[in-house]
């Protein structure tokens, strides 16, 4: 059964459309703003009329962008090309990418140098990831480009229905000039003058806008990759430069380039060289600098004359000015030399303190802490104490069952023959989720995913200890009646992040049969996102 406006199937509820209608040899793509009914979230659907053979490369495409995982990209969820007619549409389901539109930023004015930088360079390693695959993106406007809340870039609608390679590079190189003037080139502005010659404030940029254009051999650009590494560089201090015109050779433009850089080296005063001839030692004027030794040429900058009224002690004094107060310059070097000394011990004692009554005083809170790890072998604790982390918050209750709470998922198991390894007591066994890729929020995919553990009777539960060696996952407690209900069925007792091992203790104590784990944030892991559990760990209330 299909919905009625648009073709799709029920799952897909149309919200409102968004952006401009797409034109293909082919027929036409729509999108529209969409709730997925069964994992409750937006997402961004683009039809195809009509469907079938008409929409066949378009859909391949798709399907190549669906082995994409890029920040850069939306990520493509389903696609399906469909029989034909009104009823048969092809369509495409994207990620919803929430944030505001590069159209809409640069309507208060061009970004700066380096946001401009930023935003492309994300942008343009997007790109370069799927031409790796093979895919021409296509649809790189203003209206299509998103910065996400996160600071982040990505670009909706992928793929568009045509494009090349050659033509993301371009497009590419005409947002960079857009973010850096605020004006698109050949499009009128708000005074209805064309941006023929925008200025941009970096030779290097201007250079990079112009090559994405080119194409003439060896002066286009390779790829996406080289503009995202050109990107990358970082930035030298310039002078502005506008990007040079279609009918401007190279040649013009570097000379201008060698003309500034003249003017600039004229501009300096030259140096001063005083030239000292092979002659007996001249007395000098007591405010003027001595000789160099003979045969020698020095180098100097220019210098003022010193006032008249000048002390009579210039340390270049010639022999004949020697002063009686002269006597007392051994003296005073050596004051010097004993303050110098004194503040030098003072610096060591200051530092000494400081180490001693910080430095140290962190490393005992460190040891104080529970559950914090021993620094060396004088730490380990003695022998009749308990090794169990989870001994010091009472005595355990014994489960007699266990089992993967997926209430969310498409139906594939989540390693559910691992979860015995979470009370077999070893730390080396573990339990992990699968690899999501794209967030830690399970890809997008799903709030969370748990294992539920049947006390075998009601119990009075008063906290959970919880072992994993992926640090930094995201966990609830939680608690209910019956081990098959929904989410909701179950109710929050505790909350926290699990780094080692972590004790999440219940403001009050709890009566119940089952305690659901539920793991709601993963960590990066080599091939996406996970998160796992070693051991798990329920205490009595005490």
């Amino acid at each position: 059964m299909t919905a009625t406006i648009t073709g799709l199937p029920d799952r897909y509820r149309p919200l409102d459309e968004v952006g401009p209608e797409e034109r293909t040899d082919t027929g036409a793509i729509h999108c529209w703003r969409a709730k997925d009914r069964i994992l409750n979230r937006d997402v961004a659907i683009r039809v195809h009329v009509p469907g079938g053979p008409a929409a066949r490369g378009w859909i391949a495409r798709a399907l190549t962008a669906g082995g994409l995982a890029t920040p850069a990209l939306a990520m493509v969820y389903d696609a399906s090309e469909g029989s034909g007619g009104q009823s048969g549409v092809a369509y495409v389901v994207n990620e919803w990418i929430e944030g505001q539109t590069l159209a809409e930023r640069l309507q208060s004015g061009p970004m700066g140098e380096r946001e401009a930088r930023t935003v492309l360079r994300r942008l343009a390693e997007g790109v370069a990831e799927a031409h790796r695959v093979g895919l021409a993106v296509g649809g790189l406007s203003p209206e299509t480009v998103v910065l996400r809340p996160n600071g982040l870039v990505g670009l909706r609608a992928v793929p568009a229905a045509t494009g090349t390679v050659q033509e993301d590079i371009a497009a590419l190189g005409a947002l960079l000039e857009y973010c850096l003037t605020g004006r698109q080139a050949g499009v009128p502005g708000p005074d209805g003058v064309p941006a023929r010659e925008p200025v941009i404030g970096a030779p290097d940029l201007a250079a990079l806008v112009r090559r994405t254009r080119s194409t003439g051999p060896g002066a286009g650009l390779a790829s996406a990759a080289a503009m995202a590494a050109l990107l990358a560089e970082r930035p030298r201090s310039h002078a502005s430069v506008p990007v040079r015109g279609r009918d401007e050779s190279d040649s013009g433009w570097l000379r201008r380039l060698r003309d500034h850089r003249d003017a600039d080296a004229a501009a300096e005063p030259a140096p001063v060289v005083h030239e000292v001839p092979d002659d007996d030692p001249q007395r000098l004027d007591r405010h003027t600098l001595p000789p160099v030794p003979p045969g020698r040429a020095r180098v100097l900058p220019p210098v003022s004359a010193a006032p008249a009224d000048a002390d009579d002690h210039d340390v270049f004094g010639g022999a004949d000015d020697y002063d009686e107060d002269d006597d007392d310059r051994p003296g005073r070097r050596r004051l010097m030399v004993g303050a110098l000394l004194l503040a030098a011990v003072a610096l060591v004692v200051l530092l000494a303190w400081w180490v001693g009554t910080n430095l140290l005083s962190v490393a005992g809170d460190v040891d104080e802490r529970p559950g914090s790890a021993p620094t060396g072998s004088s730490s380990a604790p003695p022998a009749e104490e308990s090794a169990d982390p989870s001994s010091a918050a009472g005595p355990l209750v014994a489960v007699t069952g266990a089992t993967v709470f997926d209430p969310f998922g498409d139906g594939e198991p989540e390693n559910d023959d691992e979860v015995p390894a979470t009370i077999d007591g070893d730390p080396a066994t573990t339990w992990s989720t699968l690899s999501y890729r794209g967030s830690a929020d399970f890809g997008n995919l799903k709030p969370g995913v748990g294992i539920v553990y049947d006390l075998g009777s009601d119990q009075a539960v008063g906290g959970v200890t919880l072992t994993t060696t992926t640090p930094g996952i995201a966990v609830e407690v939680r608690t209910g009646g019956a081990p098959d209900g929904d989410l909701d069925s179950f109710a929050v007792a505790a909350a926290g992040s699990v780094d080692g091992t972590t004790d999440l203790a219940f403001e009050e104590p709890v009566t119940a049969r089952y305690v659901l784990v539920w793991v709601t944030g993963l960590v990066p892991a080599e091939d996406g996102f996970s998160a796992d559990l070693a051991e798990v760990g329920i205490t009595t209330a005490s």
